[in-house]
């Protein structure tokens, strides 16, 4: 699986071959250096890790910065592990080695993209799950509108099944949206335009699966 670090910069639109207007994200990807190359002698896995975006010398532990003074590379903020890196670069990889979004994806190919969702705090039922209320007003309930209403039964089971849909905190999880169809790829600019959405904030790290 081959794949690049990114930052979401936001959402725009653009024409697709046919004339259709089709809404896209647009993600800074990379370029990306790969700060360690695992292999099934020494790690029992083949795998490529990449590290992206600068960070503080004196807020980067100890063992971290010799980590990237092996790869020749200053610090880096985010360092994720892609397994089995694209073919085409198996044995050509090299420590310090710079990826860039060129290098692993092209216009038409379907990705993968992970982020953290946006954290939205505690909600209720209706927003958290999509609850439709438990009644009208011409009903005479009319503070009910927006309540989950019953959680289970009385004398039996006398208790709140696990699982059980509820209020509570949205949002700031892991998400990973699959399928996704990169419309454009700006290799000058490090750039790349996916068909929909991609979950997190503006600003905020996304993994690029492929």
């Amino acid at each position: 699986m081959s794949g690049i670090i990114g930052r979401k910069i936001g959402m725009t639109s653009i024409y697709s071959a046919n004339g259709k207007n089709v809404p896209c994200t647009v993600i800074e990807a990379g370029p990306c250096v790969v700060t360690q190359v695992k292999n099934e002698e020494s790690d029992g896995y083949n795998a490529v890790q990449l590290g992206y975006g600068e960070r503080k010398e004196k807020n980067t532990p100890k063992a971290l910065l010799g980590h990237f003074q092996k790869a020749n590379t200053t610090p880096k903020k985010e360092v994720v592990e892609f397994r089995d890196f694209r073919a085409e670069f198996e044995g050509g990889i090299q420590l310090g080695q710079e990826i860039k979004v060129g290098d692993v994806f092209e216009e038409g190919d379907f990705v993968d993209a992970i982020g953290t969702s946006k954290g939205k705090g505690f909600q209720g039922v209706v927003k958290r799950h999509g609850f439709g209320g438990v009644g009208q007003r011409t009903h005479g309930q009319h503070n009910r509108e927006r309540a989950p209403g019953s959680i289970g039964g009385a004398s039996y089971p006398a208790r709140v099944f696990k699982g059980m849909r509820m209020a509570g905190r949205t949002g700031g999880k892991r998400v990973k949206m699959i399928n996704l169809q990169v419309m454009r790829v700006v290799p000058e600019k490090n750039l790349i335009l996916i068909n929909g959405s991609v979950p997190g904030a503006n600003n905020s790290t996304v993994i690029l699966e492929k």
